[in-house]
């Protein structure tokens, strides 16, 4: 009952804050009728009843809504390219399948991503808005006419972008904590250290054997060592999961394991595992990954002390041989 309460800061919350200030003027309403206000509404209106369906202008218009909320034309997507990507979250796609080779889309990526067009790509946008015509008419039709308004095709588009700002922001998140552990170990072995750069550290040990720690893929961060015969060992492999939501820990940590038996496949002596989870004991998070040898709070290396830090500091010595 007296235990301590744990509640980890909502980081990944501040950098949604970040992103939705971005997706709003990209991608989001605010950016379409940024757009629609500096074009002649009857060059776009033409457009509009070239495209889109009697029925779904009718059902709009009884609603007090303009169709370029809900349809594209080629008139508003060459003034900003950009809102291609308005209206794959209004149709409720991900950037991922949504620029899949075989939807056929992945050649107008680029308006969404960088706001260009290429020409090959602009002799298709009336056949990319026809495309959107069908989609877009089920959605009209099916949402309950008294549903329907802009402030709806607003909130249907923020709930498509919120998966894609986590799966953003969490790998941010990942990239930063790696930059942690990173530095953590600089610290420990700066002194020694022939060479740095970013994500990379060399040095000669006493037994005059190079010995370096550098960022990968999988695992995050490896350390090796240049033996006497020229051939190299791999001496320890680190996963840094930096992610702070304990609901989430056990899928972390089966990637992790994962990893680590990939490297154990690969020659690495030692598998470390580093989490960002407080109060997550050794014993559950072995569960998960039985191939890690030890498992480090990351809040506790960030620290520069403490017995974590300590055996960190420890160990990190002892595998380069210093």
């Amino acid at each position: 009952m007296g235990g301590e309460i744990l509640i980890p800061d909502p980081e990944v919350q501040v950098q949604f804050a970040e992103e939705l200030r971005k997706s709003k003027r990209l991608w989001l309403i605010d950016a379409l009728r940024s757009a629609v206000k500096g074009m002649r509404i009857s060059e776009l209106d033409a457009e509009l009843h070239r495209f889109v369906p009697e029925e779904s202008l009718g059902i709009l218009a009884a609603k007090g809504l303009r169709a370029e909320v809900v349809f594209p034309v080629p008139l508003l997507l060459r003034t900003e390219p950009r809102l291609l990507g308005y209206y794959r979250l209004l149709c409720g796609h991900s950037q991922k399948a949504f620029y899949l080779p075989e939807m056929g889309l992945s050649p107008f990526k680029s308006m969404e991503t960088k706001g260009e067009i290429a020409k090959a790509v602009s002799a298709r946008l009336d056949d990319l808005c026809k495309a959107f015509v069908e989609p877009m008419g089920f959605l009209v039709s099916e949402i309950p006419q008294s549903q329907l308004s802009s402030k709806l095709f607003h909130e249907l588009t923020l709930l498509t972008l919120g998966p894609q700002l986590r799966g953003g922001a969490l790998n941010r998140i990942g990239k930063a904590a790696t930059a942690r552990v990173f530095e953590s170990i600089k610290g420990i072995l700066e002194d020694y250290a022939s060479e740095s750069a970013e994500g990379r550290l060399e040095l000669v040990n006493p037994a005059g054997r190079m010995v370096t720690v550098e960022f990968a893929s999988d695992p995050d961060i490896v350390v090796r060592m240049t033996m006497g015969d020229g051939n190299l060992r791999n001496v320890l492999a680190i996963e840094i999961k930096g992610g702070t939501d304990i609901s989430n820990i056990h899928n972390r940590l089966g990637e992790a394991e994962k990893s680590h038996q990939k490297a154990r496949k690969s020659g690495f002596r030692e598998c470390w595992t580093v989490i960002n989870v407080p109060g997550l004991d050794d014993a559950t998070a072995r569960v998960e990954s039985p191939t890690t040898d030890r498992f480090y709070q990351l809040r506790e290396l960030a620290k520069g002390a403490g017995p974590q830090f300590e055996d960190f500091f420890h160990r990190i010595q002892s595998m380069v041989g210093i």
